[in-house]
């Protein structure tokens, strides 16, 4: 497996060339809350310019552990061992992977894969192991996922809920993924980045550090970008055992060495949110959602609707037979002014995505309403 450039970055670059609707990079276009501007601004202004602690200042180590307590009890976090603070999810699972996976290791990554998670196996020395998500539902084969682990099995890779496919990890699946890491020894690295973005209502995400058998072998990536529309803020951070946890805050200090000051205080900020901010988060969430996914019905589209985060992946088969999926989704930002991002990006052979496109819906509902209007062209025209 080799990697190449980010295609959903470039997706962007060509939305922008084009003034097309940019449903293909993952990012709000409204503000965030203002909570977190002004504790950012505030902590500017009291110069808070220098380093804070390279794994996170400790008031916001503090807020996080507290915010955890309170979403999820019996969870509890020692900030002072248990945390780091990165320079977004991205820097969390690079700098997990460098910590706790060995070359000659095999990853277990599920396909389709966000696409950092291959590069950053490979990046570490080790070998991913690829098993199939499968349409529509995006079930596990448990016999699959059996065979692929093995006394090379250093770690797998979660993403719940899922992107790109909205899958949200139910119980049983987690129970099972607990049954193999418990008998083959390895790690659960878990990106639960869209932990507060599913409409399953309460209890509908299970952060596998909670599932009986994983809370000592599981590190937790998260971030602020996506529940508090600040994805360019670069603040993320690993929940992990402490052993873990000094393996990580080392190569951490020597990738970035730590995270923006400032941004952090606004971070502190963004945890101490009521219980309401995430209630009414889903709620325009799957409104933005069902938004979409109306249009992408209408347009001729087939798919399952999302469990969980702000994408929905497509079956193109009824609008583009020849099965191109790049070359349909130029001229989706071309001719129709709406950008998404190829299914071939999300999968080892690209042939296997090449009837499948994702869109992503972190948008204003007028910006969603401009991009359903534009895409009434790819059948009238």
């Amino acid at each position: 497996m080799t990697f190449t450039e980010s295609v959903i970055r470039e997706m962007t670059r060509l939305a922008l060339a084009h003034d097309a609707v940019n449903l293909a990079q993952g990012f709000p276009d409204f503000s965030c809350p203002p909570q977190l501007k002004e504790a950012a601004r505030a902590a500017i202004d009291a110069d808070v310019n220098q380093y804070a602690i390279t794994w996170g200042a400790a008031e916001f180590r503090a807020a996080i552990a507290a915010k955890v307590a309170r979403t999820y009890p019996g969870w509890t976090v020692d900030p002072d061992t248990q945390l780091c603070v990165t320079c977004g999810s991205t820097e969390a699972m690079i700098a997990t992977m460098l910590a706790l996976v060995d070359p000659g290791d095999e990853v277990i990554v599920f396909e389709p894969f966000y696409e950092n998670y291959g590069p950053d196996t490979i990046l570490s020395g080790a070998r991913p192991r690829l098993v199939r998500l499968h349409a529509p539902d995006w079930s596990i084969d448990p016999a699959e996922l059996r065979a692929a682990f093995s006394d090379r099995t250093r770690a797998i890779i979660l993403n719940t809920p899922h992107n790109p496919t909205g899958k949200v990890l139910r119980r049983e699946e987690l129970e099972l993924v607990a049954e193999l890491c418990q008998r083959h020894d390895v790690l659960v690295i878990t990106d639960e980045i869209y932990e507060h973005i599913h409409y399953l209502g309460p209890g509908g995400h299970l952060p596998p550090a909670m599932v009986p058998g994983l809370e000592d072998r599981t590190v937790t990536i998260n971030a602020l970008s996506k529940t508090y529309a600040v994805t360019g803020w670069r603040v993320g951070w690993t929940i992990a055992p402490p052993a873990y946890t000094a393996a990580i805050r080392k190569v951490h200090d020597f990738l970035t060495v730590g995270a923006a000051a400032p941004l952090q205080a606004g971070g502190v900020a963004a945890m101490g949110l009521p219980a309401s901010y995430y209630d009414e988060l889903a709620a325009a969430y799957r409104e933005r959602r069902d938004l979409l996914c109306a249009s992408l019905a209408a347009t001729g589209f087939t798919f399952r609707e999302p469990d969980g985060a702000y994408y929905v992946m497509c079956d193109t088969r009824a609008v583009d037979p020849a099965g191109d999926d790049v070359a349909l989704v130029r001229r989706l930002i071309t001719d129709i002014g709406v950008a998404a991002v190829p299914g071939s990006s999300f999968f080892a052979d690209p042939a296997d995505g090449r009837h499948i496109i994702r869109f992503g819906f972190p948008k204003k509902l007028t910006t969603l309403r401009a991009a359903a209007e534009r895409l009434t062209r790819l059948t009238s025209g």
